[in-house]
């Protein structure tokens, strides 16, 4: 009598077939074996084993790489046209990131962890990309947005233009000549709804990347180019580019946070915070009144974004905090939208354009975190854009969208030290410094704020249960900052839909919008519809 396991992957799945004379036959997409009910139990007992016991056998091992090579053998490539694109960049999601939050993931299911995947880890083709500005070894959220949204290298903080801009270059970048365009601009021109989604504020460099061009990411209101540039008359703020310019003011869908940026400095928001504005203009109101009649929303809180007929309305504002959006575990459920939240009513907002639709969607929290040294918060934001990713999977059709995730650069996070399997990643590490004689964390910072400092006498201090278990807590660093920095290490890239086997390979940031626009059919370049 043989039993049956199921294995489910990101495209198949399989079953595992165990025999009584203790040999697997993998079989693809066959019903379970039928057993009857009186000797089901039994029968399980005797033959399905743990899965700690059956990873001692080489069987399970083998098994597992065959059942990966069929899949490989099995891919095809899919060679339509991408009617729609949704770009999901992780911020900050660096490599040591994802393999921590698989862990964390793993163990918040009762699972060792290791062997989870987050749900874009499954998708089929995987690349690697460097992330260098122009002018720096390790780069920030601005210069690497233009990358990776407009196809062209920029420097160091500046959005949207060449690097013939330098920082804070207010004349330059005021030059349209210096201007780059982004994905948003391409699929403009080419009919499609566009749509901005982020956990940040939607001014924020990411974002901005999209819309934006400007010598200094800083410059998010009239109040914030003023306290930059002495002649600030010149140069425009990145919360009026989005209202007044192409694309920004074209864009069907901006969700996110960020309200202060908008509003005047002597008005009030819904929560009773004022805004920054210098020049009485309130852009949320402009917003609005620019739109025709009944075809636009703008909403502040989840309960109002979840009950817009998202088939009435043409044109959609969510800004819900004054600033970025609370981390997620520090957020309302009832009130604070998250990152799933937003994505659904972003795609239900944008699947009704005939020609297809261009989507941003920004975990941005997962950086901020980092930046903070609060590796808990990071992971768990992670966590929550896996969520995202998979929710975009089940709303769409993988024969005409194309799902692109990756990150804009690294952090300086490490895993280290060698804890046994399944021990808590959050947790201190189950051996200890053969120096010192103390404990450490399996995760650590190289540069960044807070964490135990050394004692009177310069020593490492010992790190408890009671520390790592807060949700605040700042994990140890080496080199004392004001904030961590990111990393300069390549970060990786995962496709899913049309033409994602050209995701594949490694290769320099700006690369990724060109592969975009050839599978989308957008954009001055080569295209799959002008080959």
């Amino acid at each position: 009598m043989s039993t049956a396991i199921k294995i489910k992957n990101f495209s198949n799945t399989w079953w595992i077939q165990r025999n009584p004379e203790g040999n697997d036959t993998v079989i693809m997409h066959p019903p379970p074996v039928s057993l009857p009910t009186d000797e089901k139990e039994t029968l399980r007992q005797k033959r399905l084993i743990s899965a700690s016991e059956y990873e001692k056998t080489a069987q399970f091992w083998n098994v597992g790489a065959q059942l990966k090579l069929k899949e490989q053998l099995l891919k095809r490539t899919n060679r339509n046209v991408a009617k729609n694109v949704i770009f999901f960049l992780g911020d900050g999601m660096s490599i040591p990131t994802l393999a921590a939050s698989r862990m964390y993931l793993g163990q918040m299911h009762g699972h060792t962890g290791e062997e989870t995947q987050l749900s874009f880890e499954e998708f089929p083709d995987v690349g690697l990309v460097k992330t260098y500005c122009v002018d720096k070894q390790v780069a920030d959220s601005a210069c690497s947005a233009t990358a990776y949204l407009t196809g062209v290298k920029a420097n160091y903080a500046t959005i949207g233009v060449t690097a013939a801009v330098k920082y804070n270059n207010c004349a330059d970048s005021s030059d349209p000549k210096n201007h780059v365009q982004s994905i948003m601009s391409w699929a403009q021109a080419a009919g499609k709804g566009t749509g901005i989604v982020t956990t940040t504020r939607v001014t924020h460099a990411s974002p901005a990347g999209t819309y934006a061009h400007v010598a200094n990411r800083d410059w998010e209101s009239d109040a914030d180019v003023e306290a930059k540039v002495e002649d600030s008359s010149q140069c425009q703020d990145i919360a009026s580019q989005l209202v007044r310019n192409e694309p920004g003011k074209n864009f069907n869908v901006i969700l996110g946070g960020g309200r202060r940026k908008f509003i005047p400095k002597n008005e009030k928001d819904v929560s009773g915070k004022p805004g920054q504005r210098m020049d009485s203009a309130n852009l949320i109101s402009e917003w609005f009144y620019s739109k025709p009649m009944g075809t636009a929303r703008y909403v502040t809180n989840k309960r109002d974004l979840m009950g817009i007929n998202f088939n009435e309305t043409e044109y959609l504002m969510g800004l819900f905090n004054s600033d970025h959006l609370k981390y997620h575990m520090d957020s309302d459920l009832s009130e604070d939208p998250s990152l799933s939240d937003l994505t659904y009513a972003a795609i239900k907002s944008l699947e009704k354009h005939r020609n297809g639709f261009v989507l941003f969607i920004e975990g941005g929290k997962i950086d901020l975190a980092h930046h903070e040294t609060k590796a808990r918060k990071s992971l768990d934001e992670t966590v929550q854009f896996s969520e995202a990713v998979l929710l975009a999977t089940q709303l769409t059709n993988s024969d005409n969208t194309l799902i692109v995730v990756t990150a804009d650069h690294s952090h300086v996070m490490s895993l280290a030290g060698y804890s046994k399997r399944g021990h808590d990643i959050l947790d201190i590490s189950d051996s200890i410094s053969d120096v010192d004689k103390k404990a450490y964390t399996t995760l650590s910072y190289a540069n960044g704020p807070g964490g135990p400092g050394p004692d009177e006498k310069g020593h490492r201090r010992n790190i408890t249960q009671q520390m790592v278990k807060n949700k605040e807590f700042q994990y140890p660093k080496m080199v004392p900052l004001k904030y961590e920095t990111h990393g300069g290490d390549d970060v990786a890239l995962f496709a899913y839909g049309p033409w994602s086997h050209l995701f594949g390979g490694m290769y320099e940031q700006n690369v990724i919008p060109h592969l975009i626009g050839y599978a989308a059919c957008i954009g001055d370049g080569l295209t799959a519809c002008k080959r």
